[in-house]
């Protein structure tokens, strides 16, 4: 666990409402997760090694596990719901319940973002993977929705004349780095890769966050509706600057990839 005192900036319990009311839609809105599946997949093909106990820290979406699967493999996926296929276990990021040791490699795709401790997460992992046992994970970066942010800040800027929390804090290369590092891991590699999905319209592309179970989570959220007055200034500004020649919104995610390993 993390040395720091208790760290709120998401609302995990309203994360878990959110993913409970879509999870019957959610391969629906799983295009982002896939891709980071396979981001995951290609770089775990390069590492030769049976890796016959995993841990898959991948919200029930089973993309990841499903290309993972082998013979002499068993396979844990772990969500919030328990819920996912397979060998399932209901389990919080935040508080890992197992034993030291446990696992050869834990894969996460697209969740550690939205732990309140990342450093205290990453020691867990740590603690929980067997000598010389890898982490793989895939999580938004800085750099993501910045076309959003963008329109949404001013909309709600020169509408409301102020600025709510809608952006959740999000980590960087050097960041990332740094926290690997810091949480143990020998020889970390960080990279990143950019998606960029395109909607045609604001209201559609705010529908499928909301399916990802990605909505605004911050502690300090505008506890009322948005008036959607601010909704369609942003979707002006954004047509202003950023439309595609097909007319259809781009949506960038700066995907970060984390790449450790226990000490042998």
């Amino acid at each position: 666990m993390s040395d720091h005192a208790p760290i709120t900036v998401f609302d995990r319990a309203l994360l878990r409402q959110r993913l409970r009311r879509c999870w019957s839609n959610r391969r629906r809105h799983d295009v982002l997760q896939h891709e980071a599946a396979t981001l995951l997949h290609t770089r775990l093909t390069d590492v030769k090694r049976p890796f016959p106990h995993v841990l898959d820290l991948s919200g029930g979406n089973d993309k990841l596990s499903s290309m993972m699967t082998a013979p002499e493999r068993m396979i844990v996926s772990a969500d919030l719901l328990g819920c996912a296929t397979g060998i399932a276990a209901a389990v919080d990021e935040e508080c890992l319940p197992f034993a030291a040791q446990s696992f050869d490699l834990i894969v996460g795709n697209m969740t550690l973002h939205l732990v309140n401790d990342l450093p205290g997460a990453l020691v867990q992992i740590r603690q929980i993977l067997k000598s010389d046992g890898m982490l793989l994970a895939a999580l938004l970066g800085g750099d993501s929705l910045v076309e959003l942010r963008d329109c949404l800040m001013e909309a709600e800027m020169m509408l409301m004349g102020g600025v709510s929390p809608r952006v959740h804090p999000v980590i960087d290369l050097p960041m990332a780095s740094g926290l690997m590092q810091r949480a143990g891991f020998v020889l970390p590699v960080v990279d990143s890769e950019f998606i960029t999905l395109a909607y045609p319209d604001i209201f559609t592309m705010m529908r499928d966050l909301r399916g990802m179970g990605g909505a605004n989570l911050h502690h300090e959220r505008l506890r009322r509706p948005t008036p959607r007055k601010v909704f369609q200034l942003a979707e002006k500004l954004y047509r202003d600057r950023y439309v595609l020649p097909d007319g259809q919104l781009p949506l960038t995610f700066e995907i970060i990839f984390l790449h450790g390993w226990a000490s042998a």
